[in-house]
């Protein structure tokens, strides 16, 4: 009963503003959001110069960090190489950055932060980029002609029946990806801010199991999908190369 009683002051999403400034005449706030981003932008920019270190200094027995890094990026590769084939070479680095970038976002509520892909002014530029890849691709190995019979499919090019309806389908690639990746990340974060706004300090220890699935599992999933949907996209838009 207590559950249909809460208020609105008694859920904590952790969006709150920080810092507030003047941007050409308009208000803007530095949230929580941009703080979480910060944070993991700082932790894989870190990470990365001391993997580049090690990897450079690459001793004839690898200590434990060298091996970490080499498994991840083998992982990764490979991943990469299983979905896009003989054009994973071109991709693989964006893939990666993209895979550990979502993944450390959503997992950052296990440190206490709220996850930066629950906010959709993260996840939506992303699905812009998947986007604008694609469409460059299909540009670069498709002449007009064949791209336009394909948006006129399944009917004849000359009878685009279906143009406008492959039109949105197209458009609706970035928002799809996009809504997916932040919708389930955002459900967990209130998931979790109804569990601790129902039982108050009595959370402490057992929800932890929840931040487990919430923001690792279903964090790690979800990061494998946005990159799988990726790949397939800018697979399919290249085609068969001769």
């Amino acid at each position: 009963m207590h559950a249909l009683l809460l208020t609105g002051s008694d859920i904590d999403v952790m969006v709150h503003g920080l810092l507030k400034y003047s941007f050409f005449g308009h208000e803007v706030w530095i949230t929580t959001t941009h703080v979480s981003l910060l944070f993991v932008m700082l932790i894989l920019i870190v990470f990365s110069i001391f993997a580049g270190q090690a990897i450079k200094k690459g001793a004839e027995v690898p200590g434990t960090f060298q091996n970490v890094v080499e498994l991840i990026v083998e992982k990764l590769d490979g991943m990469v190489e299983g979905t896009m084939g003989k054009n994973a070479t071109k991709y693989r680095n964006y893939v990666g950055t993209i895979f550990i970038f979502i993944l450390f976002s959503n997992i950052a509520g296990l440190l206490g932060l709220r996850s930066p892909t629950a906010d959709y002014g993260v996840t939506f530029p992303l699905g812009v980029i998947t986007f604008t890849l694609i469409r460059f691709n299909q540009f670069k190995y498709h002449t007009p002609k064949e791209i336009w019979a394909d948006m006129c499919s399944p009917l004849p090019p000359w009878l685009p029946i279906w143009f406008p309806i492959n039109v949105i389908s197209e458009l609706a690639v970035p928002v799809s990806l996009s809504l997916r990746l932040f919708a389930n990340i955002l459900s967990g974060t209130i998931m979790m801010a109804l569990v601790y706004g129902l039982l108050k300090w009595f959370a402490m220890i057992w929800p932890a199991a929840l931040h487990v699935y919430f923001d690792l599992f279903s964090g790690a999933i979800q990061t494998y999908v946005f990159c799988m949907l990726t790949m397939t996209y800018v697979s399919n838009a290249i085609g068969e190369e001769d």
